[in-house]
């Protein structure tokens, strides 16, 4: 599907459809792991005119979608960018590369210098300014009134992007680790790429995204001591997977402690089973008057996947991970 969009999507009418091709075709640029970015020098070009153009505009209560990838991030970026004053960005890492090139973990566009985490004291002048630019002409140009940002590792900057957009609406969202960690392994087993002598998948160029996790996340860090001999040798995809979920959920619970008001959680099972219920919650947490259409269409597309079973993990790290799953509610064998 482009850009998202389903036989359904089309149903809701031919301005949320145009705002969303927009979306993906002049904002977010293509990532390794996809096709068509023959675009992106085009993408990059758009990008840079409308961060240069004068002015410092304001950018209200954006919304940004974090947590883990498979874990529901963007089947609920696409309920929300069906909102009548939405305009929904799907992971724009183009847009953010131009704002910010640290941010660029996977080498989608940067060979070096990648950055989980970063806060206030990383923002600086100029960067602030390109994000407010960007986003607001984003929106003057797409029609809409708020953007929702899909990026689930945003979740690491809370502190960054809240001294850009101090008004900043976070979703947190989470889901059962024994779910998430083999769909994160299957996405790099249906959707990795090589060419030549590049590995693309879910860890970045040639592993470039786990040597930032390891390094910057879990090797500075005591709490994951336990691990860190295992970290600093090879590990397969599977216990990278469930190392990425554990620091993301530690990370998430941290922030939402931090900023209660600005840090929203929500739970995959329970949008699941109350899509009605949680999606009003979030709408109205995040200062949106409920949309009808939103919730129309979680009705439609919205579904479980049968349970995947304990993933088959070294213990230090299943130490870890059971520890995870309790402090976030969930059960364990």
């Amino acid at each position: 599907m482009i850009a998202q969009i389903d036989n359904d999507y089309w149903s809701y009418g031919l301005a949320r459809t145009t705002r969303r091709f927009a979306s993906y075709l002049l904002y977010e640029g293509r990532p390794l792991t996809t096709k068509g970015r023959f675009i992106n020098p085009i993408v990059f070009s758009w990008l840079h005119v409308l961060a240069t153009l004068r002015g410092n505009p304001l950018v209200d209560r954006p919304v940004f979608v974090t947590g883990l990838g498979r874990s529901g991030t963007t089947i609920l970026g696409i309920m929300l960018s069906l909102h009548r004053k939405v305009g929904y960005l799907n992971e724009p890492k183009a847009l953010w590369h131009v704002i910010d090139p640290r941010q660029d973990i996977n080498s989608n566009y940067s060979l070096s210098e990648g950055r989980f985490r970063l806060d206030a004291s990383d923002v600086t002048v100029d960067i602030a300014l390109r994000a407010r630019r960007l986003f607001s002409r984003y929106l003057m140009l797409t029609g809409a009134e708020r953007v929702v940002d899909k990026y689930p590792e945003l979740i690491f900057r809370v502190g960054y992007v809240r001294e850009i957009f101090p008004d900043a609406r976070f979703i947190f969202i989470t889901r059962n680790g024994a779910d998430a960690v083999p769909s994160v392994v299957k996405w790099s087993e249906r959707l990795g790429v090589k060419s030549g002598q590049h590995t693309d998948d879910w860890w970045g160029r040639n592993d470039i995204k786990w040597h930032y996790m390891r390094d910057q996340l879990i090797l500075n860090d005591t709490a994951f001591k336990s691990v860190w001999l295992l970290a600093s040798g090879d590990l397969d995809h599977a216990n990278r997977a469930a190392l990425e979920w554990i620091v993301t959920m530690r990370e998430g619970l941290k922030q939402k402690r931090c900023f209660p008001d600005a840090v929203v959680r929500l739970s995959y099972e329970t949008l699941l089973s109350d899509p009605v219920g949680e999606l009003e919650r979030l709408q109205q947490q995040c200062d949106l008057v409920p949309d009808a259409a939103v919730v129309d269409y979680a009705k439609k597309r919205l579904y479980d996947n049968p349970a995947k079973g304990w993933p088959m993990l070294h213990p230090a790290v299943d130490a870890l991970f059971r520890e995870t799953m309790i402090q976030l509610g969930y059960a364990v064998p």
